[in-house]
C-alpha cells in the first residue's frame, strides 16, 4: 500500500466531536515520548503531519487525519488515522490525567468505525507496568490491537529482541492470545512497510464486510 495523500482534519475533545464514522479508522496510542508522532509522519510520508515535541504529553486531543492510499487490489481508498493522547502523564495534574483517560476510554468503547488500535511500546526498556496494565484493559474490552515496538535503532538488536520477548512473556501470564508484533525505527524507516501492509489487509477485510 502506498499513501497518496494525508491531511489533518480535526482535533476533538470527545468521540462525540469526531468526524462521521463512515470510513475505516486506525488509532495510534502509547506512553508519552514513545515516538508516536515520528512514526505517524514516517508511514504517511509527511515530515510534520503529526507534531513532534520534546515535551511528554503534548498531544491532548483526539487528532484525525484523512488518508488516501492506493494498492493493486483496491485502487484508491480513504481512511482515518487517529493520533490519541498518551497514557501516563507523570508531570500533569491528576485531574487532567483522569480527564484524558476518560476521553480515551470513551473513544475506544464508542467509536464504531475503529478497526484496530496500534499500541506503541518503547523497545529500549524492559516491560513497564503502565503498558501491561493498559493492555490488560484492552483485553477486558476485547479491543483488537497490534503491538508496535518503537526506537529499535536506539539499542543493539539483541537488547531489543530480549525486551520484546520479555514483554510477550509478561502478556502470556494473563492471556493465551498474543497480539501481532511489529518492530519499528522511524530513524531507519524500518517496520513501515509491515504497518502499511497490515492496514491494507484490514482495509480490505473491512470493505468486504460492508
Amino acid at each position: 500500500m502506498v499513501i497518496k495523500n494525508a491531511t489533518y482534519v480535526i482535533s476533538s475533545p470527545s468521540y462525540k466531536n469526531c468526524p462521521p464514522a463512515d470510513m475505516p479508522e486506525y488509532a495510534f496510542i502509547g506512553r508519552s515520548n514513545v515516538g508516536k508522532s515520528s512514526l505517524i509522519n514516517l508511514i504517511t510520508n509527511r515530515q510534520n503531519l503529526a507534531k513532534t515535541s520534546a515535551t511528554p504529553g503534548k498531544t491532548q486531543l483526539i487528532n484525525h487525519f484523512l488518508i488516501e492510499s492506493g494498492s493493486n487490489k483496491q485502487g484508491r481508498l480513504q481512511w482515518y488515522l487517529v493520533d490519541l493522547p498518551g497514557y501516563g502523564y507523570a508531570k500533569k495534574a491528576k485531574t487532567e490525567r483522569k480527564s484524558w483517560s476518560k476521553m480515551i476510554e470513551d473513544y475506544l468503547l464508542h467509536r464504531e468505525n475503529l478497526v484496530n488500535l496500534f499500541v506503541l511500546i518503547d523497545s529500549r526498556h524492559k516491560p513497564q507496568r503502565i503498558d501491561l496494565e493498559f493492555l490488560s484493559q484492552l483485553y477486558e474490552w476485547e479491543m483488537p490491537f497490534t503491538l508496535v515496538f518503537t526506537k529499535a535503532d536506539k539499542e543493539k538488536p539483541g537488547v531489543v529482541q530480549r525486551n520484546v520477548d520479555a514483554f510477550l512473556e509478561e502478556l502470556k501470564a494473563s492471556t493465551q492470545f498474543l497480539p501481532q508484533v511489529i518492530v519499528t525505527s522511524s530513524a531507519k524507516k524500518s517496520g513501515k512497510e509491515e504497518l502499511l501492509e497490515l492496514i491494507a489487509r484490514m482495509n480490505e477485510s473491512s470493505t468486504e464486510q460492508q
